[in-house]
C-alpha cells in the first residue's frame, strides 16, 4: 500500500482519489477551498462536479498542503492547468528531493509555451515529474467503467511505478518515454474539441465531426513532431484516443463550450455556463504561437483562435476551412 495525495479536488482529482483508494492505497485529497473540504468531510463526494462518486471513509480530506505532502510516495497534481505554476510554487518548500509528482492537468502555458511538467520541473527542480493522460472522463472512471491511459516519465522505472499504483481491473495503464508528445496531444486536442462542439452547435453532422477529428490529429501531429515528439504518440491513447473522446463525449467540457458558441454564445458566456475550467480556451493561443514558432500550418487551431478572440462567426470559419486551397492528403505521389 502506498501513501498518496491528490492535489486538486475537481472532478478528475476526485475520480483518481476514488480509483487509488479502491486500489488499496492510503489517500489524501487536498482542496484549495476550505468550504470544499468541509463538503467532502460531510458528504464524502464532490456534489457539484462529480455527484454520485462517494469516497471511502478512509480517504482524508484537507485544505492544508502541510498535511498533504510530507511522507507521500506519490503526489498527483490535479489542479486546472492555469493553476499548475502557482500550486507548484506553493508545494516547493514541502517537497523532498526525488519526490514523485504525476501531473494530470492538460495544457500549455500561454506566456511561456511550456508544458505542465516543464512548469513543475522549473518550480520544483528536485522532484521526479511525470504525466498521466489519455481518454478518461472522470464521470466514467468514477463509475468503474473500463478505461485505458498512458503514463509518461523520464525513466522506465518511474513510469512502471506509476503503472503499478494506478492499474486495476478497470483502469489499464501503458507506459511511454515521450512526455512531450503526450502533453502536446493532451493540450491541443482540447482546441480541436472546441471546434467539434461548435460544429455540433451549428447543426452539422457526423461527416463534419470526422473531418475535424482526422484533420485535427494531423495538425497536432505535424506540430508535435516539429517540436521533437514521436509521431507514434499522436496515434496512441494521448493523441487520437483522447481527441476522439473529447470531441464526441457528452462529458467533455470543451465540446460543451464549443457547442454553446456554435449556438451563439460568446466565449465568456460559454465558459460561465460550463462552470468548470475550459482548458482548450487557455491552450488555443499557445498552440497558435507554437505553430508560428515552428512554422507549422494549423488551420483549425487558427480558426478557433479567431472565433475565440476575434469574434469571427463559427459558420464563417468553417466556410473558410472548406474553401482553402486544394491540397494532397499524403504528398506521396
Amino acid at each position: 500500500m502506498a501513501n498518496i495525495s491528490v492535489i486538486g479536488s475537481g472532478s478528475w482529482g476526485t475520480a483518481l482519489a476514488w480509483l487509488l483508494r479502491n486500489n488499496g492505497h492510503q489517500v489524501t485529497l487536498w482542496s484549495f477551498l476550505k468550504e470544499e473540504t468541509e463538503m467532502f468531510q460531510r458528504h464524502r463526494e464532490n456534489i457539484d462536479k462529480l455527484p454520485g462518486v462517494v469516497l471511502d471513509k478512509e480517504v482524508v480530506f484537507t485544505s492544508s498542503l502541510e498535511e498533504s505532502v510530507p511522507g507521500r510516495d506519490m503526489l498527483v497534481l490535479a489542479v486546472p492547468s492555469p493553476a499548475v505554476r502557482s500550486t507548484s510554487r506553493s508545494l516547493r518548500p514541502l517537497i523532498r528531493e526525488g519526490q514523485l509528482i504525476v501531473d494530470v492537468a492538460k495544457g500549455i502555458e500561454e506566456s511561456t509555451l511550456m508544458t505542465m511538467t516543464d512548469i513543475i520541473e522549473e518550480e520544483i527542480p528536485g522532484a521526479e515529474v511525470a504525466v498521466l493522460s489519455g481518454p478518461s472522463h472522470a464521470e466514467e472512471v468514477g463509475k468503474g467503467l473500463p478505461t485505458t491511459i498512458v503514463a509518461g516519465a523520464h525513466s522506465r522505472r518511474t513510469a512502471e511505478q506509476i503503472q503499478e499504483y494506478f492499474m486495476s481491473p478497470v483502469f489499464r495503464v501503458y507506459t511511454s518515454s515521450d512526455m512531450l508528445g503526450i502533453e502536446t496531444g493532451a493540450a491541443l486536442k482540447n482546441v480541436i474539441a472546441l471546434a467539434a462542439g461548435m460544429a455540433d452547435g451549428l447543426g452539422y453532422g457526423d461527416n463534419t465531426k470526422a473531418a475535424l477529428i482526422t484533420r485535427g490529429i494531423a495538425e497536432i501531429a505535424r506540430l508535435g513532431t516539429a517540436m521533437g515528439a514521436h509521431l507514434e504518440t499522436f496515434y496512441g491513447l494521448s493523441g487520437i484516443g483522447d481527441l476522439i473522446v473529447t470531441c464526441a463525449s457528452v462529458h467533455s467540457r470543451n465540446r460543451k463550450a464549443g457547442w454553446l458558441m456554435g449556438q451563439g454564445c460568446t466565449m465568456k458566456q460559454a465558459m460561465e455556463q460550463v462552470h468548470m475550467v475550459v482548458e482548450g480556451v487557455y491552450s488555443a493561443r499557445a498552440g497558435l504561437e507554437l505553430a508560428r514558432k515552428y512554422q507549422v500550418e494549423v488551420p483549425i487551431i487558427q480558426r478557433v483562435n479567431e472565433i475565440l478572440f476575434e469574434n469571427k462567426p463559427a459558420a464563417e470559419a468553417v466556410g473558410e476551412l472548406m474553401q482553402r486551397v486544394r491540397k494532397d492528403e499524403l504528398n506521396k505521389w
